[in-house]
Order: C-alpha cells, then sequence, then structure tokens
C-alpha cells in the first residue's frame, strides 16, 4: 500500500499550460504559425499573414521564443497545482487520508483509516453510498478504501464520511470534503450508418435486456479483494489509450460520453486480464459485441469489449494477465480495437488511473 499518497496519476482533463498561453500571445502578436513550431502543441488554425512584422527579425523571434518556453516550462513545474493529499485527524490516533481533495470527473482516489479495525463497525460513505472498506493486512490497523467520481459527476462540494463506534461503545464520525470539478473532454463529431444510432425495435430489446444486465452485475459486491498488487494495461507492448470522457455527437445527436479507453491494435492481438478476478460476464452483447467483464472485489469491475473471440466463461477465475480474449471489431464500432472500461461502485473511471496505482 506504500506510495498511495504519493504517486498522482494523470489527468484525463486538457489544461492550459503556460506554453499554450505563450503560443497563443505569439501568434496573436507576432502572427506565429504554432503548428510549425511544434507537433505536439495545440495547433491554431492556418493564417495567410506574414510570421512577423518586418520590424522584427524572424530568426531573432524564434530565439526568443525557444529562450522563454523552457523557463516558463520550469515556472509551471514548480507553482503548479497538482492534485494534493488530504489528511485529517479525526480523534486520538484516528487519521483519515485522501489522495486528493480535488478531483476532476472520472477520477479514482484513494483513501486510508488508520487507528481503526473492522471490529470496531466502521462505515464509510460517499454521497451517499456505503464504500466497501478492506484491511490492508492483519493485525494492522489500516483500512483502504477506492473512490470511483463518476464522468459525469455533478460538479460541487462533497464528503467523504467515515463512522465507528469507540472503544467505550459510543458512536463517532468524521469526514474530509472532496470538490469535484466539471473534466475538459473533447467532443466528436461523426457520421455513421442509421443502423448504429437508431436500432430497430428487436436490436432496442436486446440493448435493454443487456442494459439490465450489466446493471444486475454492477450492484453485487463481491465482499473480498480478489486482486493482489498493480493493475496492468490490457495489451502488451509500448501502447497508448485515448477517447476516455470523449463527448460525441452521432448524425447530429448527442450520445453518452464515451466511458472507456480505446487502444488501437491488429484484430486477433491477445487481451489480458488487468488484474486477477472472477469473470462475471462473457458473452456478445448488442452494442459492446463479445465482452468480457472481470469482477475483482468490493465493487471494482473491468470491462473489455469488441472481442473477436472470448477464452473464458462466466465464473472462471483467471489470474493477472491472463489471456481472456483477442481484439476484435464485434458490436457497433466501425473498425477494429479494444474498449477497455474500469467500473467502481457503479462510478465510470479512467483505467488508467488505477494503472499507475497499487489498490
Amino acid at each position: 500500500m506504500t506510495g498511495w499518497f504519493r504517486d498522482q496519476a494523470s489527468s484525463a482533463t486538457i489544461k492550459t499550460t503556460p506554453v499554450d498561453r505563450l503560443l497563443a500571445i505569439t501568434r496573436k502578436s507576432l502572427r506565429f504559425r504554432a503548428a510549425n513550431f511544434c507537433d505536439w502543441c495545440h495547433r491554431f488554425g492556418p493564417s495567410r499573414k506574414r510570421f512577423f512584422p518586418a520590424a522584427i527579425p524572424r530568426k531573432f523571434a524564434l530565439l526568443l521564443v525557444a529562450l522563454i518556453l523552457p523557463l516558463l516550462a520550469q515556472g509551471n513545474t514548480a507553482t503548479g497545482h497538482a492534485p494534493q493529499p488530504v489528511k485529517k485527524n479525526c480523534a486520538p490516533g484516528v487519521v483519515l487520508k485522501v489522495s486528493a481533495g480535488v478531483a476532476a470527473q472520472g477520477s479514482l482516489l484513494l483513501a486510508e483509516i488508520t487507528g481503526l479495525d473492522d471490529r470496531q463497525k466502521v462505515k464509510a460513505e460517499w454521497d451517499g453510498r456505503d464504500v466497501p472498506l478492506w484491511p490492508e493486512s492483519q493485525p494492522a490497523r489500516t483500512l483502504h478504501a477506492m473512490i470511483g467520481v463518476d464522468l459525469e459527476k455533478s460538479p460541487g462540494s462533497y464528503q467523504w464520511k467515515i463512522s465507528w463506534t469507540a472503544a467505550d461503545g459510543s458512536s463517532a464520525a468524521c469526514g474530509v470534503p472532496i470538490t469535484v470539478r466539471t473534466g475538459k473532454f473533447a467532443t466528436e463529431r461523426l457520421t455513421v450508418e442509421k443502423q448504429y444510432v437508431q436500432p430497430d425495435p428487436e436490436q432496442q430489446k436486446r440493448a435493454e435486456e443487456d442494459q439490465k444486465k450489466m446493471r444486475a452485475i454492477y450492484d453485487t459486491v463481491t465482499p473480498e479483494v480478489l486482486w493482489k498488487g498493480k493493475f496492468r494495461l490490457p495489451l502488451k507492448g509500448e501502447i497508448a489509450g485515448k477517447n476516455f470522457g470523449r463527448r460525441r455527437v452521432l448524425n447530429g445527436e448527442a450520445r453518452s460520453p464515451h466511458a472507456g479507453i480505446d487502444f488501437p491494435a491488429a484484430a486477433g492481438t491477445p487481451v489480458y486480464a488487468a488484474q486477477a478476478g472472477r469473470v462475471a460476464l462473457a458473452e456478445d452483447l448488442y452494442y459492446s459485441g463479445n465482452t468480457v467483464v472481470i469482477d475483482h472485489g468490493f465493487g471494482i469491475y473491468t470491462l473489455y469489449a469488441h472481442l473477436s473471440e472470448i477464452a473464458v466463461h462466466s465464473g472462471d477465475t483467471v489470474a493477472a494477465l491472463a489471456e481472456i480474449g483477442k481484439v476484435g471489431a464485434t458490436g457497433r464500432v466501425t473498425g477494429p480495437h479494444l474498449h477497455w472500461g474500469l467500473t467502481i461502485d457503479h462510478a465510470r473511471v479512467n483505467g488508467l488511473q488505477i494503472v499507475q496505482k497499487e489498490p
């Protein structure tokens, strides 16, 4: 459990840095085309005007920008506002910690309670829902929890609360405020075949049945830890996931945000379990095609969709990195890739964050 409150997961939000602002100012005042300066920066629209006024030599201006950018980057690192852990002394010997006091939609928070044990009838709550707690080890008096901030959770202030029975039999409670801020996700507009956005009555009925099935799975909280160690990515090799939280407009109609991560990969590429657990579902669904859902315990589930093949069955126990299927293009998709989702107590969370930490 060490490192929980030192490691900061990368955010799924898009932030504006001093580098971005400098490029914007440069373009406005010097009419410089940022796209020609560095491909990784935010690109501006093309301009037909000259890069710089005649009074400013081009080479001098480029050199000036090149010198200032690293300095601003250093300043941003030193003074940036990265999510900071919060800690509260609730009672003598009882300490409550949360990995961040401010979290964007779709984030994962880690919580730790020291000085209590489950024999004291400890209860945790997040936004009106009970949150499972588990001990790090026995007889250590440390309890852990994961808090999922749903992708569409309303921004605002919420309380992470715990309550317990004190040694004298009295009830005690404690909590810390957590601010949820709006996640800044991209919007994608696509034109696709009608069947992908307007299923016929039979297909709609099947989709609704699938939704009920998934809801029943996520309603089930296995009261034990089925994983061990860190979560892994579901594909091997150097891969980059994308599209988490992306808002999609299909044929002019707004759809639900993309609740998982898309990994581009060739059809037939092996797909692996992100961690040990029990297979809760392994079948063909209308939207997600050949789908595997793994229960890792305490309300934590990972989902693997659009598979060309499924190599496990519902009820199977799988080890971390066990092959569970192969990348495909089944379901409502236009090409092969792996859609990987993470759900924590019904909250749709950016799966890359659980890979970076050891729950």
